[in-house]
């Protein structure tokens, strides 16, 4: 496996993981699958301060990691949020650890603070990763997004650099 900074020919294999979690899953609140248009500006909002991963196996695309502002005031600057997303056929393989195990470091030399992740109830597989790396729970937001005929609560995990 290959952990390495995405490339703008990495944005169909991303587009492909991320319109399966919108769906099948609750990870993300988007109802409406994205075209590569949405997809090719979402991977231009990427920068240095805030990096975008891929882990690549056989050649593929079979993950991703990135860093987004947690919010957009001057004084959330040392926040991000982390978002993870890997292809549904190599879940359980290591490849949502190392992603995460690099962004963590690549935090560090950005001098961020704090990492938030937003993680849907229920999502145990990610809720141990993020655990496993040190991130504590912070709280839940109940029924804030609809999804798949019911209320979704997420919980929110933060690790301080």
């Amino acid at each position: 496996m290959i952990i390495r900074k995405a490339t703008e020919d990495d944005v169909p294999n991303m587009m492909e993981i991320y319109n399966d979690a919108v769906r099948h899953l609750t990870a993300t609140f988007d109802i409406q699958v994205k075209s590569l248009e949405d997809r090719l500006q979402w991977f231009r909002s990427f920068r240095d301060q805030n990096p975008l991963l891929v882990a690549e196996m056989d050649g593929k695309v079979v993950g991703y990691c990135g860093l987004s502002p947690f919010r957009e005031k001057e004084a959330y600057k040392y926040t991000m949020e982390v978002s993870l997303y890997i292809d549904r056929t190599y879940r359980g393989k290591g490849i949502g650890k190392s992603l995460l195990q690099e962004m963590i470091e690549i935090a560090k030399v950005l001098q961020i603070h704090c990492l938030i992740a937003g993680i849907t109830t229920g999502n145990e597989a990610s809720v141990t990763l993020h655990e496993r790396f040190g991130f504590e729970f912070i709280g839940r937001f109940k029924e804030v997004g609809f999804k798949f005929n019911e209320w979704q609560h997420v919980d929110f995990y933060q690790l301080l650099l």
